[in-house]
């Protein structure tokens, strides 16, 4: 009985990467709370998932995705995206372009005007030497190879002497309960403080990162002023917006 009960829980995550307790105690309605949660020890003794507060969550969705994988992964809808955050921009702006293939997208698309460009992604301060007018800052920092960005305590110190216009901020993960989430702590607390720092928060979060639950939380839905996706977002997140006065593009 205990396979079969399991087996029922891989197969969900599975497909749903994340889910709640509740929902698991909907799933297997005929135990108790407490055997449901020995089979939760029992999968998260065996790597298949990782615990937290009120939920669960594949592992293999814990570290992000290598940069070469996600660049090949749904183009249109981060042209779609990155049309959408251009339309925020202004003429001298100071703004921040998070790692992450969203936001390269932006700088693929980004007409030659004048701006201040601060990145965290080498790939993105490459790309944008073909333009004359911006003036691009590179972060320094430890590379992630895995996200192509760079992070650390230098890098944090360098981001408090900056006063950024408008952060375009990378999206890992996504939840209604926990928020949006990311991989490392370093790259949490890189976020963290742009968000803190920038007088526009624009949150790049597309819609294959609402099924997936990283292991960070770097902001809810209230500590940012848009959010831009490629789909429309699920109820619970519209209404949620709407509370916070988040604009959803």
């Amino acid at each position: 009985m205990n396979r079969i009960r399991r087996e029922r829980i891989k197969e969900y995550l599975d497909d749903k990467n994340v889910a709640t307790i509740k929902e698991l105690r909907e799933l297997i309605p005929d135990i108790s709370l407490m055997t449901l949660h020995r089979d939760l020890d029992a999968l998260e003794q065996q790597g298949f998932l990782a615990k937290y507060r009120g939920g669960v969550k594949l592992v293999h969705q814990m570290g992000d995705m290598e940069f070469s994988v996600r660049l090949r992964d749904n183009n249109p809808g981060k042209l779609n995206m990155a049309q959408k955050a251009l339309s925020l921009m202004q003429q001298h702006n100071c703004v921040f372009l998070d790692a992450g293939t969203s936001n390269l997208f932006i700088a693929k698309n980004l007409p030659d005007i004048n701006l201040n460009i601060i990145t965290t992604s080498p790939g993105i301060a490459l790309e944008l030497c073909h333009l004359s007018n911006p003036v691009v800052t590179m972060c320094c920092g430890t590379l992630n190879r895995n996200n192509q960005s760079v992070c650390g305590q230098n890098t944090l110190e360098m981001l408090k002497n900056i006063n950024i216009d408008i952060a375009f901020i990378g999206v890992s993960g996504c939840s209604a309960d926990v928020g949006f989430t990311c991989g490392t702590e370093a790259d949490m607390l890189v976020k963290k403080l742009v968000i803190e720092k920038a007088r526009t928060s624009v949150l790049m979060c597309g819609n294959e990162k609402l099924k997936r639950l990283m292991p960070y939380t770097f902001a809810t839905i209230k500590d940012v002023d848009y959010v831009i996706t490629d789909k429309p977002m699920p109820e619970e997140y519209v209404v949620a917006a709407k509370e916070s006065g988040v604009t959803i593009m």
